[in-house]
């Protein structure tokens, strides 16, 4: 339909946006409910949109399109720090042509077709599934009582025991207890959200919501944003208070993890993490990965590296190129099995919205 197209969806006036939104909300899964208009800004770009919920989770309405997606150059230019920041973290690898350097870390430019879609504002964890404690108990892990008990008397606001199981302390004091579910598949995801009336994302559309058809290398420009609050990066910004956070916490300040923890209490300050101009939120963390498909079904990370590049000392441009660019692809995904990838993956779901409305 014309209306679902992005170009005409912005020039529509509130009336109409919401005329369309109510004959869509009766043709959607069971249980999905239309809330009503809402307008979200971020970039210096801004769009009102329709906003569902199912089962307390949002989904808000994403208009399609013909758009060009991938890098290969720069279309604005970087200024005077991002530049000199970038050549010198690249020449510490011996690289020379950085611009050849970042377009072989991008996805390839074409041309697509976006359908509209409705988009889960958050997503899921693949191996990780939240568990009552009375569930917790009946899995009989020998380390678990104890650590329970251990993480409810500490300050800590997350602990995990490596695959296993993980725990984590809302702003509240509520403990939260997460499940490994390591005998999950792929298949098993796509087939659930299937019969459900859900689809997973291909790359192409993760790329179109990150970046809403921009051509820059950040959804905001080809500048890096040094303002920005990063995760992982937020102790470095208070070195002085290190290590008396070590000593209360009780844990070791190089570790990944400890870095979330520590940095934790400002969990929902990091602006990569809020919503974007679509109303859409991203992990906004390298250390994770979200779940799309490529053309032939497989697997396709987006969003992240693993932490590769954190952990190599590249500094914050080139540690978080994979969380903030829009079209960052991890070349050395396909050396980890599933079991380390599922540790960090995260899907959300979608409807495409290719043959309802009609009417």
């Amino acid at each position: 339909m014309e209306a679902w197209d992005r170009d005409v969806w912005q020039k529509l006036n509130a009336q109409d946006k919401e005329g369309w939104m109510r004959k869509l909300v009766r043709q959607l899964p069971e249980g999905m409910t239309y809330e009503g208009l809402q307008t979200f800004e971020r970039f210096g770009r801004r769009a009102q949109t329709g906003v569902f919920t199912q089962e307390g989770q949002r989904f808000v309405f994403v208009p399609g399109g013909e758009v060009t997606l991938g890098w290969s150059q720069w279309q604005d230019g970087m200024d005077e720090k991002t530049s000199t920041d970038l050549h010198e973290a690249a020449s510490n690898y011996g690289v020379q042509d950085v611009g050849m350097f970042l377009a072989s870390q991008m996805s390839p430019v074409r041309e697509v077709h976006i359908s509209p879609m409705l988009v889960e504002c958050k997503t899921t964890s693949v191996g990780w599934i939240e568990v009552t404690e009375e569930e917790a108990y009946a899995q009989e892990h020998e380390d678990f009582p104890e650590a329970l008990v251990a993480f409810k008397q500490s300050g800590l606001n997350e602990y995990e025991l490596h695959l296993q199981f993980r725990l984590i302390r809302d702003n509240g004091g509520k403990v939260q207890i997460l499940w490994f579910n390591e005998g999950i598949e792929i298949e098993d995801v796509i087939k659930e959200e299937k019969e459900a009336g859900f689809e997973l994302l291909t790359e192409d559309e993760w790329e179109y919501i990150y970046g809403g058809g921009c051509r820059t290398l950040f959804p905001w420009g080809d500048t890096f944003d040094y303002t920005l609050r990063l995760k992982h990066f937020g102790i470095l910004h208070h070195a002085e208070n290190a290590e008396r956070m070590s000593i209360d916490t009780g844990t070791d300040t190089d570790t990944d993890r400890t870095s979330s923890i520590l940095t934790g209490v400002n969990r929902h300050g990091y602006e990569l993490e809020l919503p974007n101009f679509f109303g859409v939120q991203f992990a906004g963390d390298p250390y994770m990965y979200e779940l799309t498909l490529g053309p032939d079904g497989e697997v396709m990370p987006k969003g992240g590296d693993g932490g590769n590049l954190i952990c190599e000392g590249t500094g914050p441009l080139l540690g978080f190129l994979p969380a903030a660019s829009v079209f960052y692809r991890d070349v050395n995904v396909s050396e980890l099995d599933w079991e380390e990838l599922m540790d960090t993956l995260y899907y959300r779901r979608i409807i495409r919205l290719t043959n309802v409305g009609a009417e």
